[in-house]
């Protein structure tokens, strides 16, 4: 998982105690509660929002007789794994055919306004899908989340590098520097902290004063913190954090 960043964390533990009215009146939440406050923030958006997501691209040397790999902390899923070639073949079998090289080759391309080029470059996809649909292009696997372990269901019998695509977690200083996430942090973490003031200011009704003592608003400022909570949850729903919304599904 991402590696939380003291500096970020500490700006918004200021900004929490500036709108909770600190150097006005004295607060009761302690640096603990405040940190546990933004470790709720973050966690909900990591776990609501696909802004809190980015897609990369990183390179696996597959070994021999090895199906299981462990990737980094920060890889939330695989989407895909594309090879070089077909059936982990160094040459030979249609594997190692380079287009450019056919491009180059292709006497027609050569000539200006001659449309040559692109059918023998249509004739080398179609030949390399039949090819992949028939001999393994496309390899099938698992990705366990928890544990961050990659399964090859196919057995690899030659070293060979392939592509993932994956989508990992966004590290918290991009979260931060984020114009619509940095909002919905801010707020998300303020109401968990007044949540936890209006826990423990609930346990009593008032405190003992010289005029008869000092009602607490307790019950209040939990209904406004739920209230508030609820609401950033739906914005998150309504993908107003930077998400992409969700295209059209037919069927």
């Amino acid at each position: 998982m991402a590696t939380p960043n003291k500096k970020i964390r500490t700006e918004l533990a200021r900004q929490i105690r500036l709108m909770l009215g600190e150097g006005m009146i004295d607060i009761e939440p302690n640096p603990e509660h405040l940190e546990l406050a933004i470790d709720l923030a973050f966690d909900r958006f990591r776990q609501r929002s696909a802004n809190a997501n980015e897609e990369s691209y990183g390179f696996l040397e597959l070994q021999p007789n090895v199906q299981d790999y462990i990737l980094p902390a920060e890889v939330k899923s695989v989407g895909e794994i594309y090879r070089r070639g077909v059936a982990g073949l160094a040459t030979g079998g249609g594997s190692y055919i380079d287009p450019f090289n056919l491009a180059y080759t292709n006497l027609y391309l050569l000539r200006s306004g001659d449309s040559g080029g692109l059918s023998t470059y249509d004739f080398f996809a179609q030949y390399q899908e039949t090819v992949g649909r028939l001999f393994g292009l496309h390899l099938n696997f698992k990705y366990d989340l928890v544990t961050k372990k990659l399964t090859i269901m196919r057995k690899p019998t030659s070293p060979e590098t392939v592509l993932l695509k994956l989508y990992n977690e966004r590290p918290e200083e991009h979260l931060w520097a984020d114009d619509f996430a940095k909002p919905w942090l801010r707020m998300y973490a303020l109401a968990q902290t007044k949540f936890m003031m209006a826990e423990a200011r609930s346990l009593f009704s008032q405190i003992p004063g010289p005029q008869g003592g000092t009602t607490l608003n307790g019950d209040q400022m939990k209904a406004d913190a739920k209230e508030e909570l609820e609401r950033l949850d739906l914005q998150l729903s309504n993908y107003e954090d930077g998400s992409e919304p969700m295209s059209f599904v037919i069927g």
